[in-house]
């Protein structure tokens, strides 16, 4: 069961992605949530139409292994360009209350995305090539990046909201929480696939273990924005508003000088 091209294996592919489609053309319906989640919603939709269209050139036997890559490559850069969406998304539901907050946020953001990107590419560069062909460990190498970007960018999300004590969004965390997942498994999975000679059987393994991630995170997705909002006030620490408020306006000052 455990194979490249066996049933689990396909379901695992399949499923998810039909799900994600599915949970964005229900954005799309909800006005209200389309409206609060463009972002996610482009998301969902493409990147579960993208990655449909990847298993269908997998099992076709019309496309030739480079025009798979090619492909591939496609599916990755758009799947990186949604989720720097998404992000700047839920970063603008952390503090779309506190303007100077906001301007702060999006200068340390910054910064932070420089060090990931030279961090990543320093870690590309010395990484082990996992295949003689370019066009596929230049693939693995370049999914390893992005999964680096994403987890540093999402680990900078949770701290930020933590030391100033910001209020999440309820559906804005479970978008979170679901990337959070994902990419934490994805990348250490990558960086073991591009950095040592493991086995055949041993990346189909882990390829399992990605796509098994990924389904777990769809159903994550799916639960936090379909779901009615609960209270936030049992599940989220924060300041009190009144010292929000104060902070928000000492930061303004600061920022004006």
């Amino acid at each position: 069961m455990l194979q490249a091209h066996s049933f689990l294996w396909h379901y695992l592919w399949i499923t998810p992605n039909v799900l994600l489609l599915s949970l964005g053309v229900l954005l799309l319906w909800s006005k209200d949530l389309h409206r609060r989640f463009p972002a996610f919603s482009a998301f969902a939709v493409l990147g579960g139409a993208a990655q449909l269209a990847l298993y269908s050139a997998d099992v076709a036997p019309s496309v030739s292994a480079p025009r798979f890559w090619h492909i591939y490559w496609g599916c990755l850069l758009l799947d990186a360009l949604l989720k720097i969406a998404v992000f700047a998304e839920i970063f603008s539901w952390l503090c779309n209350s506190y303007p100077a907050v906001a301007r702060l946020g999006r200068s340390l953001i910054r910064g932070v995305a420089v060090c990931l990107i030279f961090a990543a590419v320093g870690a590309a560069a010395y990484a082990q090539r996992d295949n003689p062909s370019w066009l596929i460990s230049g693939a693995h190498l370049l999914e390893q990046t992005i999964f680096v970007i994403e987890c540093g960018l999402l680990l900078f999300l949770f701290l930020f909201a933590g030391y100033f004590h910001l209020r999440w969004v309820r559906k804005s965390f479970g978008i979170a929480f679901g990337f959070a997942i994902s990419a934490s498994v994805q990348l250490a999975t990558w960086a073991v696939m591009a950095n040592t000679g493991i086995s055949v059987r041993g990346r189909t393994l882990l390829d399992f273990l990605n796509m098994a991630t990924y389904h777990v995170c769809v159903l994550i997705w799916f639960y936090y924005l379909l779901s009615p909002d609960k209270s936030s006030s049992r599940t989220v620490a924060r300041l009190p508003e009144h010292n929000l408020e104060v902070l928000n306006h000492e930061l303004e000052r600061l920022l004006q000088r």
